[in-house]
C-alpha cells in the first residue's frame, strides 16, 4: 500500500503554519468546517483575476469563459459521486438549502395532512426543523427512529416506523455529533420496497469517504463545499431527475425561467429550474477544484488514513481517566465526541484553544442528541486528511494538563 503523503498533504493548507497564543495550529474542529488548499485558494483569486462575469446568457469572452468553468465544475461532482446526468446536480448554498429545497419543492407537491416523514435521533438540526416546518404548512407527523447509548440507529425500530403513511425517509449518512455511518443502504432498500423516497444528509460523509449515488439509490443527496476543502457559500443537491423533472421551482428569478410573459412563465429546463439568480460563481469552480485535489488523493485512500487517526485518538482518550466518549458505534467516521467529569465542554474549549488546539464545544446543531446523552454539551475533536497522530498527542496531553488544572 502507497504511504499516505501526509508531509506533502500538510504544505498545500497555508493556515497550518499559524501559531495560535504562540503555539502551532492543531486544528481539530473539521466537522465544523474543513481548512483550504492552496489549489482551491488559488483558484479562487484566478477567476476574479482573469476569468470573472456572469454565467450563461452571455456572448462575451469572460462570459464563455466563467460558464465553461462553472458548468466544468457541475461535471466534477458529478463525477465524484456518480451521479448520472449533470442535470441531477443542483447548485445550493449548502446542505441546509438543499434540504429546504426539497422540503419545500418535493414536500409541498407531495406530502398533506396525516403523511409521516421519518428521521432518525441523531440528524443535525438543519435534517429536523425543515421537516417541522413542512409539519406545520401540511399537517404531515414528524416521526423519529431511536438510537441506542452506543449512538447507533436502532434499526428493527427504524423498520417499524415505516408504515402505510410514510411518504419521505430523511438521515444523516454520517452524524455530525456522533460521528455514526449509518446503514444507509439498507435504509434505503428498506424504503424503496415501500416505493419510500429517501434524503441522505451527507455533509458529514462526503468529506470521508467514496460516495456513489447510483450504487446507494438514493434519491436526493445533499452536502456543502465547506467540508470538502471547499468555499463556503455553495453546495450541491443530488436529485434522480425523475423526481427534479416532476418537482416545481423552489424560488422564482433570473436563469430559472425560458419565457416570462406577465400571464404566465415558462420554466427553465434542470437543473436551472432549482438556480435562481446569480449563483456562487468563483465558489462553485472553486468547489470543484477541491474535488480534483480529493480525487487526485483518492478518497479510499483518505477513508483509511483516517480510520487510522480515529483509532489511535479513541485508543488514547480510553486512557484518561474521568473522560468519557459520546457516541462509540461500530460503523464510525472520524469523530470523537467526549465530556470529561466536572469540567464544562465550553471550559474545555477555551483551555484547549489556549494551548492552540481548536476543537467544537457545544451541541453541535444536535440539541436532540444532547438530550438523549443527558449531557449539556460535549467537547469534539473531529478529524481531517491533514491531521496527524502527533497532533492527537498534543490533544491528549493537552486535555491531561486542563484535568489537573481543574484539580
Amino acid at each position: 500500500m502507497t504511504q499516505f503523503p501526509i508531509d506533502k498533504i500538510r504544505n498545500d493548507f497555508p493556515i497550518l503554519n499559524e501559531k495560535i497564543r504562540n503555539k502551532p495550529l492543531v486544528y481539530l474542529d473539521n466537522a465544523a468546517s474543513s481548512q483550504k488548499p492552496n489549489v482551491v485558494i488559488d483558484c479562487i483569486s484566478h477567476v476574479y483575476r482573469h476569468d470573472y462575469a456572469n454565467v450563461h446568457r452571455g456572448v462575451h469572452t469572460l462570459s464563455v469563459r466563467s460558464t465553461d468553468k462553472f458548468e466544468g465544475a457541475r461535471e466534477k461532482i458529478k463525477d465524484f459521486i456518480n451521479a448520472g446526468s449533470d442535470k441531477e446536480i443542483i447548485f445550493t448554498k449548502g446542505t441546509t438549502e438543499s434540504i429546504n429545497l426539497v422540503a419545500q419543492s418535493y414536500g409541498k407537491a407531495n406530502i398533506k395532512a396525516g403523511d409521516e416523514i421519518l428521521i432518525s435521533a441523531m440528524e443535525h438540526h438543519s435534517n429536523i426543523v425543515p421537516w417541522q416546518m413542512l409539519c406545520e404548512q401540511t399537517g404531515a407527523i414528524l416521526k423519529v427512529a431511536p438510537i441506542n447509548l452506543r449512538g447507533e440507529l436502532i434499526f428493527d425500530e427504524f423498520i417499524k416506523l415505516i408504515g402505510d403513511k410514510t411518504r419521505l425517509v430523511a438521515v444523516a449518512h454520517m452524524s455530525n455529533a456522533l460521528g455514526t455511518i449509518n446503514p444507509v443502504k439498507q435504509i434505503i432498500a428498506a424504503a424503496h420496497e415501500r416505493n419510500i423516497p429517501v434524503l441522505l444528509d451527507g455533509a458529514q460523509a462526503i468529506p470521508h469517504m467514496p460516495v456513489d449515488v447510483q450504487e446507494l439509490d438514493c434519491d436526493f443527496y445533499a452536502f456543502s463545499g465547506h467540508k470538502l476543502y471547499g468555499p463556503s457559500g455553495i453546495g450541491v443537491l443530488y436529485g434522480k431527475q425523475a423526481l427534479l423533472e416532476a418537482m416545481p421551482p423552489y424560488q422564482g428569478g433570473g436563469d430559472m425561467i425560458r419565457r416570462v410573459t406577465f400571464e404566465e412563465t415558462e420554466y427553465n429546463t434542470l437543473p436551472y429550474k432549482f438556480e435562481a439568480g446569480t449563483p456562487s460563481i468563483a465558489d462553485a469552480i472553486a468547489l470543484g477544484a477541491a474535488i480534483d485535489y480529493l480525487s487526485a488523493i483518492g478518497m479510499d485512500a483518505i477513508a483509511a488514513y483516517e480510520a487510522e487517526l480515529l483509532d489511535y485518538a479513541t485508543e488514547q482518550a480510553k486512557k484518561i481517566k474521568g473522560l468519557r466518549i459520546v457516541g462509540e458505534a461500530s460503523e464510525k467516521g472520524a469523530i470523537l465526541s467526549f465530556v470529561l467529569n466536572h469540567i464544562h465542554p465550553h471550559d474545555i474549549g477555551t483551555m484547549l484553544d489556549s494551548l492552540g488546539i481548536a476543537v467544537r464545544a457545544g451541541h453541535h446543531c444536535a440539541m436532540p442528541v444532547m438530550d438523549f446523552f443527558e449531557v449539556p454539551a460535549t467537547a469534539r475533536a473531529s478529524f481531517a486528511i491533514y491531521n496527524t497522530k502527533q497532533e492527537i498527542d498534543v490533544l491528549m496531553n493537552g486535555i491531561e494538563s486542563l484535568i489537573e488544572v481543574f484539580g
